[in-house]
């Protein structure tokens, strides 16, 4: 027997902005795989379309992105794109969306919780995405993720990335030099006070910033603000320029 549409159909597609979406479309797009893999349903949970989403919803932000600031740098587009298609943020406008009342979850993931957890409101939200770019094609897609997501295309700019220097610059330098940036201690005065420790973050062999703080973990985050700082200025790390 197939699924039937879920409760409160068209007062999620009001709040979507978008076409009524074909019945079998939407079920798919919230259906959990603990319900495929419990119920013997011959139905198809929502990974397939969350793919989708997932690429369709990165084209998206980072086209926005591009046109709203002209002047942003590739690290810093970088990194507003990844503060909007973050997990976090995705659930987020999930929720406000009321998306997890329609999600199709297994009575294991329904009794664990499953319609707050972070990981299903941002799944199911993916494939929704991936739902509207089949059936209605890129303008309505992205017309729905201009609404859904603008008060984070507003706050990333005007805000800066609520991530911490350290995640912010991991993000830069995967993206630059496909590998992580590299923490080093250069000096250590920990048996005396005040306790001071140096230390340089590096990648591909070059160091980006140095920083000092009264803890280890202080001295890196002034070494992430120091990198973070030199790579949006654009310009390029040198042999060493923190020599």
């Amino acid at each position: 027997m197939p699924l039937a549409p879920p409760p409160a159909y068209h007062a999620l597609v009001d709040r979507l902005g978008v076409k009524p979406l074909p019945d079998d479309l939407l079920i798919q797009a919230l259906t959990h795989a603990s319900y495929v893999n419990e119920s013997g349903v011959p139905a198809a949970s929502n990974e397939r379309l969350e793919f989708l989403g997932d690429a369709v919803l990165g084209m998206v932000i980072a086209l926005e992105l591009y046109r709203r600031y002209p002047r942003a740098g590739e690290g810093e587009l970088t990194r507003m794109r990844a503060e909007i298609v973050r997990g976090t943020t995705l659930a987020a406008a999930a929720a406000r969306l009321n998306l997890g009342d329609h999600i199709i979850l297994g009575r294991g993931e329904e009794a664990g919780g499953g319609r707050l957890r972070e990981r299903n409101l941002a799944g199911a939200f993916e494939a929704i995405v991936g739902a509207v770019y089949i059936d209605q094609g890129y303008r309505a897609v992205r017309g729905m993720l201009r609404r859904l997501l603008g008060p984070e295309l507003q706050q990333v700019h005007l805000e800066g990335a609520r991530l911490d220097p350290k995640s912010n610059l991991q993000q830069m330098v995967q993206a630059r030099w496909h590998e992580p940036p590299e923490y080093v201690t250069v000096e250590a005065v920990a048996d005396e006070q005040p306790r001071r420790f140096t230390v340089e973050v590096r990648a591909a062999g070059v160091t980006l910033g140095r920083g000092t703080g009264g803890k280890k973990s202080e001295a890196q985050r002034e070494a992430a603000r120091e990198a973070i700082a030199r790579l949006l200025l654009g310009g390029d790390a040198e042999d060493d320029p923190c020599t």
